[in-house]
């Protein structure tokens, strides 16, 4: 497994895919919610591919006010509990941790992956909530 920065408008073009069929289609979150101009401005996005080249996830960051805001964590049905979230967590720590040295990074995470979260240092902050019709926790990540 591969997981890269993307910097092609082709990459971009498949990790958008990859979150509309998750997100739009899988979850029923509506495209213009999941969709927003921070993909085309201020968020950094990153695709993973299988072996073979096949794109199977996507996640990006971007600054806020409060931090780094780690966003859009998606992974096709076939390649999950396959280490694919993990690669591309570890790739946007990674580079939000050089680029950002010290600020809180924070992301908001569906009830079914904050144990995949937990299991990564990130902690609970503040009281569930629902955004885009989806239960989540607002949680931080280790310093």
């Amino acid at each position: 497994m591969q997981v890269h920065r993307i910097t092609s408008e082709e990459d971009l073009t498949a990790a958008l895919a990859i979150r509309r069929t998750v997100f739009v289609l899988g979850q029923n979150v509506p495209a213009d919610l999941e969709n927003d101009a921070h993909d085309r401005t201020d968020a950094t996005h990153y695709l993973a591919r299988t072996a073979d080249g096949q794109p199977c996830g996507t996640a990006r960051w971007r600054p806020t006010e409060q931090g780094v805001k780690l966003e859009r964590f998606a992974v096709l049905a076939d390649y999950r509990n396959q280490q694919v979230g993990a690669a591309l967590l570890a790739a946007v720590l990674r580079d939000v941790r050089a680029a950002h040295p010290g600020a809180l990074v924070y992301l908001n995470a569906q009830l079914p992956a904050v144990r995949f979260y937990e299991r990564h240092g990130f902690v609970k902050a503040g009281e569930q909530f629902t955004e885009a019709g989806i239960e989540h926790y607002q949680m931080t990540a280790p310093q």
